[in-house]
C-alpha cells in the first residue's frame, strides 16, 4: 500500500453543516473543498511575554509554531489560511518578534489569502505582517470566529479543548476537536498553549443541542473518543505554569 493510501486510511473526516472537514494531528483543520487551512490560538510570542514578566523560558515558541504551519502549507498547498484569533499573545507581540520569524509570517501571508480573525488577546490585526483582518468570517454555511457562541455552522477556538481519558495503567490528556455536527471548537496550535478539559461547564452553552463528540489528537492521527471514557481534571490548573507541550499545560 502506498504512503498516500495509508495516510488516507488514517484520516478522520468531520461534517459541519454538510461541509466535510479534516482534522489534522497537529491541531489544524483542512477544508478541501475550499482549499482552506484553519488554525487557532497560535499565541505568537507568548514566550517573550513570559520573559518580559520575569519568567525566563526558551524563546522558541513562535519559531516552533511557524514550523508546524509551514509543514502544513507544504503538504496541503492551501489557497486560504484562516487564523481563528489569539494569533498573537498580546498587542506588542509583533514588535517583540525577531526579524527571521516576521519574515516567515510575511512569506506565508503573501503566498495565501491569510485572514486574521480577531481574538481577545489580539483585537487589532498586525500592522506589518500582511494578511487581512476580520471580526467574523462567513464562508458558505460556515462562520469563523474566535470565541464560541453556539451559532449553527460556527468554527471557533478560544477554549483550547483537551480530553482526559483513563487507560488501563494511567490517565492520558490530549488536545482535541469538539463538535456536534452543527458547530466545532478547535484545539490551540501554539507551542506554549495548554487546554481546558472538555467536561468543564464552559462547553455547555457552546453545544446547546447536546450530542458533543470528541476527537483527540495523537502523533499520527485524530481519533474519536467515547464520552464514557472522559474524566475530569482533579483540580483547576495553575494558569502560571507553562510547558512546551500543548497536551499537558494549561489554557493560555
Amino acid at each position: 500500500m502506498s504512503a498516500a493510501a495509508q495516510k488516507q486510511m488514517r484520516e478522520t473526516h468531520l461534517h459541519v453543516r454538510g461541509e466535510m472537514l479534516t482534522p489534522l494531528p497537529v491541531g489544524a483543520l483542512w477544508w478541501s473543498a475550499q482549499r482552506t487551512l484553519i488554525v487557532s490560538d497560535l499565541h505568537f510570542e507568548k514566550g517573550s511575554s513570559f520573559a518580559a514578566a520575569g519568567q525566563l523560558i526558551p524563546p522558541y515558541d513562535t519559531s516552533a509554531t511557524l514550523a508546524e504551519i509551514e509543514s502544513l502549507v507544504e503538504a496541503y498547498r492551501p489557497e486560504r489560511i484562516i487564523s481563528l484569533g489569539d494569533s498573537f499573545h498580546d498587542s506588542d507581540a509583533e514588535w517583540r518578534m525577531v526579524d527571521r520569524d516576521a519574515a516567515r509570517i510575511k512569506a506565508l501571508t503573501s503566498a495565501t489569502d491569510w485572514v486574521w480573525v480577531e481574538g481577545n488577546h489580539d483585537p487589532d490585526p498586525p500592522k506589518e505582517l500582511g494578511g487581512r483582518a476580520a471580526k467574523v468570517l462567513r464562508v458558505n454555511d460556515l462562520v469563523f470566529r474566535h470565541e464560541p457562541t453556539g451559532e449553527i455552522g460556527e468554527i471557533a477556538g478560544h477554549l483550547h479543548p483537551c480530553a482526559k481519558v483513563l487507560s488501563r495503567v494511567r490517565s492520558l490528556r490530549r488536545s482535541c476537536f469538539v463538535t456536534d455536527g452543527q458547530r466545532l471548537i478547535m484545539p490551540a496550535l501554539g507551542a506554549f498553549t495548554g487546554g481546558l478539559n472538555v467536561l468543564d461547564e464552559a462547553y455547555a452553552p457552546c453545544f446547546p443541542d447536546g450530542g458533543m463528540m470528541v476527537f483527540a489528537m495523537t502523533r499520527e492521527a485524530v481519533i474519536p473518543i467515547s464520552n464514557k471514557r472522559l474524566i475530569p481534571d482533579r483540580g483547576r490548573p495553575d494558569p502560571g505554569r507553562w510547558r512546551l507541550n500543548s497536551n499537558s499545560s494549561p489554557k493560555g
